[in-house]
């Protein structure tokens, strides 16, 4: 029996994980449930599963879930940053599930880690922004971390079993995303609505406007350059429409292994929980007969600009990944919110990098800092 602490329940990674949780009850205890503002989701999560914990970003939504579960058992409530970080060293959990979205997993992967916890990332941001340090730190403790990105799921099952000495190249694939055939004479022109269309995942927001700009695949060279510890220059992309390689890895003699399933997160999920073992968790086999093709494309990279953006973060290192990170984040919100445009996302990611005096080999308070040096900068460049 696992007892897992699931950060960012009220997600679609965090959703899926519990619907895998309650398909195998004999396997997995919900003890940690967290979620940041959706507060009435989580109160029905609590009563479906009755953790011991429960944890929420402010104290109006700790009152307004106190409300909400009444004559209930009340698991333990705790607040903000700090309570993220305790519901990630819970005695109660052996497991962490990391499913929040963006830099505020930072903190709970490393206490997470301090606390020697098995960890399910699927924050990649934790690793963007500070990989060194939490890949180190995992060694240290000996702490398993299991990706539940599906690329770099696939990159781990495929690597299994295989002489690491007879690796040479990853191949990362992407499904291109909404505007994978609009002209970039158009892309001046994409609403938010348009971007939040995603042909073949079901995500969340910022997530899905990630995926529209291929920065989602950005992030992911940065998290696999740390989560494998390989040179960016043996990671390819390669656009792949269909969804359903979900990556590949080659070795020295050329042969390539891939893993393939059908585009649903669980898959994925399921793994980074289960591991090694699998679970039957009710999803399908790819109907290869009705798929006939599975194709392969080289990325746009005038269209978009956000994997070089990311090699170059990764070539440089040291702060710059966090500022690449930073800046994306508050691009894609303004963009989410309509006042900039698509194409301004890349515009403010790339004079944030171009303007930021990297710093090799930080320290913890060296990224924070330059996290919010790039927030700032951000904002002041729109």
């Amino acid at each position: 029996m696992k007892n897992l602490a699931v950060l960012g329940s009220t997600g679609s990674i965090g959703q899926s994980a519990l619907d895998i949780a309650a398909l195998h009850p004999e396997r997995f205890n919900v003890a940690v449930l967290a979620a940041a503002y959706n507060i009435s989701l989580l109160a029905d999560q609590v009563v479906r599963f009755k953790p011991e914990t429960a944890v929420v970003m402010t104290e109006q939504g700790a009152d307004e879930l106190a409300s909400l579960l009444k004559g209930e058992n009340k698991p333990q409530i705790l607040v903000g940053e700090e309570g993220y970080a305790a519901a990630a060293s819970s005695e109660k959990a052996d497991t962490v599930l990391l499913a929040m979205v963006g830099s505020a997993g930072l903190y709970p992967a490393l206490a997470a880690v301090e606390a020697g916890k098995t960890i399910a990332l699927a924050n990649k941001e934790t690793l963007v922004m500070a990989g060194d340090i939490v890949m180190e730190k995992a060694k240290q403790k000996n702490v398993p971390i299991y990706p539940v990105d599906s690329e770099h799921s696939a990159i781990y099952q495929c690597l299994s079993g295989s002489r690491r000495a007879d690796f040479e190249k990853i191949f990362l694939t992407a499904s291109g995303g909404p505007f994978r055939n609009t002209p970039v004479s158009e892309f001046t022109n994409i609403a938010p609505e348009d971007a939040l269309q995603h042909p073949n995942w079901d995500m969340g927001s910022k997530i899905t406007i990630d995926s529209a700009t291929l920065m989602n695949k950005g992030l992911e060279i940065v998290e696999a350059v740390h989560l494998f510890d390989v040179s960016q220059d043996c990671i390819q992309v390669l656009i792949h429409p269909q969804s359903i390689v979900h990556s590949m890895v080659g070795f020295k003699d050329k042969s390539v292994i891939a893993q393939m399933g059908v585009p649903d997160m669980k898959g994925a999920i399921s793994f980074a929980l289960s591991c090694p073992e699998r679970l039957d968790i009710g999803v399908d086999f790819p109907d290869f007969f009705s798929l006939k093709n599975l194709t392969f494309e080289p990325v746009d990279r005038k269209k978009f600009p956000s994997i070089d953006l990311a090699f170059e973060a990764c070539q440089k290192g040291g702060t710059m990944p966090a500022v690449l990170n930073a800046a994306n984040e508050v691009a894609v919100t303004r963009f989410l919110e309509g006042k900039i445009r698509f194409t301004g996302i890349y515009d403010i990611i790339s004079e944030c990098m171009g303007l930021h005096t990297t710093i090799d080999n930080p320290d913890l308070s060296g990224i924070i800092n330059a996290d919010r040096w790039a927030r700032d900068k951000a904002l002041s460049l729109l």
